[in-house]
């Protein structure tokens, strides 16, 4: 007999022998038994293959549980009581005791054979059923846990997303109003400084049509100006500002040169002037130059 590796019994070869002689006997009475000739083969070879089938799930340890006990286990001995069943009807229609009586032994031996071969290879130390089942059910609730921790760490994330993409809308928002008003603050006309109050006094009110002009030549020969018409004549504090301004580069000299043509005038308002001419047309050449 060959040698099996060591985690295999020596009862698969009895088993296996069996098993085929069993089939074989199986196969030919159920042929026998339908009476339809060789298409009786596949009734026959369908009751073996669902036999072998069972025997091949109880080797691996296929287990399909209701409440607390596997159902493999009971399939495989309904099969073999059909099988074995059906064997002793057939020894009964050929009117054969012995076939009645031997007929079920092979497929039972078989069966009896392979439960040994396969407690044999089963390891003492390996978990029972109901243990896998019960780490099988943490497996499962471990998995569910780590599916649903993705799903709300992804939750998470698109939360973060949308607040972001929101605060950015705003920050483009903020940029656009800050750009709208300094454009808006150079599109502005450029303020022009108020004009010192050069009102003609009362005597001198425009002549209207009903007192017309009086011609120069019928003033007296020795007639001088008036304070009102020096105040007419004379330039204002203001002018005078935008005047030197325009020819000098410091406020300081434009502050002189108007003190010089006025004496009289206010030094620090002659130099509040200046500065306002000064700002007016720097405006003017950084606006429109």
């Amino acid at each position: 007999m060959p040698s099996l590796p060591k985690d295999l019994s020596p009862l698969l070869v009895p088993a296996g022998i069996l098993s085929g002689a069993s089939l074989a006997w199986t196969t030919w009475s159920l042929v026998d038994l339908l009476g339809t000739g060789p298409i009786g083969i596949t009734v026959a070879a369908g009751a073996d293959i669902v036999w072998a089938s069972v025997i091949v799930a109880e080797a691996r340890g296929l287990r399909i549980t209701v409440k607390s006990w596997n159902v493999i286990p009971v399939i495989g001995w309904l099969a073999l009581l059909a099988v074995a069943g059906l064997l002793v009807w057939h020894g009964h229609r050929a009117d054969s005791l012995p076939m009645a009586v031997a007929g079920p032994l092979l497929p039972l031996g078989s069966k009896v054979v392979w439960l040994l071969a396969l407690a044999d290879m089963r390891d003492p130390a390996a978990l029972t059923g109901e243990e896998q089942a019960v780490l099988a059910r943490m497996q499962r609730g471990m998995a569910f846990e780590e599916e649903q921790h993705r799903l709300d760490m992804r939750r998470r994330e698109m939360a973060a997303e949308r607040q972001l993409a929101e605060v950015s809308v705003d920050f483009e928002i903020e940029l656009t109003r800050m750009d709208k008003g300094r454009e808006l603050a150079r599109r502005r006309p450029l303020e022009i400084a108020p004009i010192a109050n050069t009102e003609q006094p009362r005597e001198q009110i425009a002549n209207t049509p009903s007192t017309p002009p009086i011609a120069p030549s019928t003033l007296p020969a020795d007639h001088t100006p008036t304070s009102a018409n020096t105040m007419i004549e004379q330039p204002s504090i203001a002018d005078l500002a935008r005047e030197h301004v325009a020819i000098t580069t410091t406020n300081s000299a434009a502050v002189q040169a108007i003190l010089a043509a006025r004496p009289n005038a206010d030094r620090e308002s002659v130099a509040a002037a200046v500065r306002r001419a000064r700002r007016n047309a720097d405006g003017m050449k950084g606006g429109y130059g």
